[in-house]
């Protein structure tokens, strides 16, 4: 895979897909940390006199329709993006309502040198998660060279990530500075790691998180639980834990890995105790309870101070530290604290040496909200790219710039 630097893009016709998938609120852009993770790619586009076309998906539109079965999109638009976007970069940025066909073309036979031209979001075409070649076909007829600087969306087989890149030959497609950083990050704790390892893994279920339970085996000398999955381990042994969230299907697989760890002399910390809530509302009635023994009807919702104690003394000698999920409801206050925790000794642990990686999604999401992203080594922009890649996993969009 070649990176953007590599390439001789001097004045020539670019089509970069970008990931500008940002969180929105009644019509405002709450985050906008994957638009400002573009900007070095755009820069040195500009840099090189390129006329710039981009492409990227908003939501998921396909699945919020009106009572025609139409998409609704206005909502989906990337017009608020291409204004963000225009203030962040000293540079022209012109917006087209269209993806393809006719409005397309005129709109890049319209770009000057170091400018930018958003086409409308790329799920509003049929092709898009479909892969397909005709609609790549489409794209490709607009640029010379092709750029993916879209991480987050590395993993998907979608026409913009693949189908596209499969068009141009070796020499005109390459990463962007975003997607060759995150390639480099993910690969640095699986190929040569600082030891001691240890992998933190939290949110809901197991079965989203099997192949980094199994890859974190051979990996990482110790593996601390959190959040909804743990309650599955826990009854798996035969604790009870009310009506927390577990998978019971996934019982017999959650045995397997504790005594695979057991066999690799692999620790995996499960919380002790937790804080358990009687129903699952920020103003319910809550307590501390062994995560053995949560009463009837009563859920966990957060590890509790014994489990936050344990986790902090594992976390704070690392030398690598790899973090993909929650600890619990931290969007909740009270249920936040082990998330909180977590991240601070995280954060400590990085100050005396450590490596972290935070694994997007919701672990970047927490991290921002305590402020704490500048004492973290590498916070990725793609959750579902990050842990497919430390699955060890092929990423489709990273084969498709490979291939010839």
């Amino acid at each position: 895979m070649k990176s953007i630097k590599e390439l001789d893009l001097q004045g020539q016709t670019v089509i970069v897909r970008v990931d500008f998938n940002v969180p929105m609120r009644d019509g405002t852009i709450t985050d906008d940390s994957r638009i400002r993770a573009a900007i070095p790619t755009l820069e040195e586009l500009a840099n090189k006199a390129c006329k710039v076309i981009l492409l990227s998906h908003l939501g998921r539109p396909n699945k919020d329709t009106d009572n025609d079965g139409n998409i609704r999109k206005e909502k989906y638009s990337l017009r608020l993006i291409s204004e963000r976007l225009a203030e962040l970069l000293p540079y022209p940025v012109t917006f087209c309502p269209e993806n393809t066909g006719t409005q397309a073309q005129a709109a890049t036979d319209k770009l000057t040198p170091s400018s930018f031209l958003l086409l409308e979001n790329t799920r509003f075409a049929e092709g898009e998660k479909k892969n397909s070649a005709a609609l790549a076909a489409e794209w490709k007829a607009l640029a010379n060279f092709y750029i993916n600087d879209a991480f987050g969306t590395a993993h998907r087989e979608h026409a913009s990530t693949v189908a596209l890149a499969e068009q141009f030959k070796p020499d005109r497609k390459a990463a962007g500075l975003l997607l060759n950083k995150e390639i480099i990050q993910g690969y640095k704790v699986l190929n040569d790691p600082m030891s001691p390892v240890v992998a933190i893994i939290g949110g809901s279920k197991v079965s989203d998180k099997i192949g980094l339970l199994e890859k974190m085996i051979d990996l990482a000398d110790d593996i601390i639980i959190g959040g909804g999955m743990a309650y599955t381990f826990i009854a798996a042994q035969g604790g009870l834990v009310g009506n927390s969230i577990l998978e019971e299907d996934y019982f017999e697989l959650a045995r397997k890995i504790l005594n695979k760890a057991n066999e690799n002399d692999t620790k995996i910390h499960i919380p002790k105790d937790s804080v358990v809530a009687d129903r699952f509302h920020r103003d319910a009635k809550t307590e501390v309870s062994t995560s053995r023994e949560i009463r009837d009807n009563w859920m966990g919702l957060d590890i509790g101070p014994k489990a936050i104690e344990e986790f902090q003394k594992v976390i704070l000698p690392a030398g690598t530290i790899i973090w993909n999920g929650p600890m619990g409801v931290f969007e909740m206050p009270p249920f936040a604290k082990g998330t909180d925790q977590v991240a601070r000794a995280i954060a400590d642990a990085t100050s005396r040496g450590a490596y972290s990686l935070v694994g997007g999604g919701d672990s970047a999401s927490a991290v921002k909200m305590l402020a704490l992203s500048d004492r973290m080594s590498h916070i990725s922009t793609g959750g579902g790219a990050m842990l497919t890649l430390l699955e060890g996993k092929p990423l489709p969009a990273i084969v498709a710039l490979e291939s010839s």
